[in-house]
């Protein structure tokens, strides 16, 4: 039998918050340098997060305030996992983890084959109760999709149940395919860019986003 959480379409939403969006054309801006543009990916990862879960649970707890008793929301449910796509989405994963510091962090290790454009895996290390967490991937620019695609099954294939991909640039070829692999998990991004040119990078994009953070190129 088909549950209606079977049956739902997968959720793309776009953060366009003024803020975010100021931000992300400082990080498009070839003349932003290696600091700024990691202090600027960082904060925009922060704001993602706020949208991103925005339905965790919550249940009353009551408590003490200077003045008096009452039941006030706390968090509940599955606790979480922060798991970045090498190298790009560690500076996403760093930044969230200030926000929800209990989080558990994996990482999972993807390069993009420059003839094939396949992604090919190196590396994995994912919480080992990763099936209890509700899981947010994190990885800066969902391109061709090849390797948000391989990171969710990974993540699937370790038990992961509850998966949001969190990207700050976007093209509609990616969310295609990530939505049609993986058909249950919802993205959030801060912006949908027009589309990939030959070489599968972003237009008019940003650039390289692990080589602008780290100053490897």
């Amino acid at each position: 039998m088909t549950t209606p959480a079977q049956t739902a379409a997968p959720k793309l939403t776009v953060a366009d918050h003024p803020l975010i969006l100021h931000k992300l054309s400082l990080m498009r801006d070839v003349r932003t340098g290696v600091k700024e543009f990691r202090e600027l990916a960082g904060e925009i990862s922060l704001l993602l997060a706020y949208e991103a879960m925005r339905d965790l649970e919550t249940e009353p707890e009551r408590l003490s305030t200077p003045l008096t008793e009452a039941e006030f929301p706390m968090l509940s449910g599955k606790k979480l996992a922060l798991v970045a796509i090498l190298r790009a989405g560690l500076i996403m994963a760093d930044a969230m983890v200030r926000l929800v510091p209990a989080a558990k962090v994996g990482h999972i290790g993807l390069y993009r084959d420059p003839q094939t454009l396949k992604p090919v895996a190196y590396y994995s290390k994912l919480p080992q109760d990763i099936a209890e967490r509700r899981v947010f991937v994190t990885d800066p620019m969902l391109a061709t999709g090849g390797s948000a695609v391989a990171a969710i099954q990974t993540l699937k294939d370790a038990g992961a149940q509850s998966i949001k991909l969190m990207t700050i640039l976007s093209v509609p070829e990616g969310i295609a395919l990530v939505h049609a692999a993986h058909p249950d998990v919802d993205i959030v991004t801060a912006a949908i860019d027009t589309g990939l040119n030959d070489h599968g990078y972003i237009v008019p994009g940003l650039g390289d986003a692990g080589d602008r953070i780290y100053g490897t190129k």
